[in-house]
């Protein structure tokens, strides 16, 4: 009986640490651009800090940057650094801003594995806020799908 209660607890701390997010990467890194947890939720609104600096995700088809089609460059709401080319933006159906590609040097990526799954977090190189994910089932000539949320970015036109 003790035995199955102890092995029961244990897998249920498994898979209770499985589910919990790893901490943000802010709170993990260095970057040029650094703020304090005040600092951030002043600057940013809920849903914008939830996403950007607990790795959170918008509801699909929510932003209008997914409808945005001009010619331009989407930065980073938390410090502005150019991050994607409108060139490199395409509609992939899932209702969030796609790109095939990231402009130079201007993200970072890092394993997340979250729900019991490993996928391609996207992060500015620059502040560390979380942007969305990178995944292999994009359009030539990458393959890749940069799925972002829009809360994460603003958009320039040219």
């Amino acid at each position: 009986m003790f035995r199955r209660r102890f092995l029961g607890r244990v897998l249920m701390g498994v898979a209770g640490a499985a589910l919990v997010r790893p901490a943000a990467a802010a709170e993990e890194d260095h970057f040029e651009v650094m703020r304090s947890e005040a600092e951030w939720r002043a600057r940013l609104g809920p849903l914008e800090y939830r996403v950007m600096r607990e790795e959170g995700t918008e509801r699909a088809f929510t932003s209008p940057l997914n409808d945005e089609h001009r010619d331009g460059v989407f930065r980073c709401k938390g410090c502005d650094l150019p991050l994607y080319a409108s060139k490199d933006k395409f509609d992939s159906g899932t209702g969030w801003p796609s790109f095939t590609r990231a402009l130079p040097d201007a993200v970072r990526t890092r394993p997340d594995r979250s729900f019991f799954m490993v996928r391609t977090e996207v992060h500015c190189r620059r502040c560390g806020s979380h942007l969305g994910h990178v995944f292999d089932d994009g359009p030539p000539p990458t393959g890749k799908r940069h799925c972002i949320n829009g809360v994460s970015l603003t958009f320039a036109p040219v």
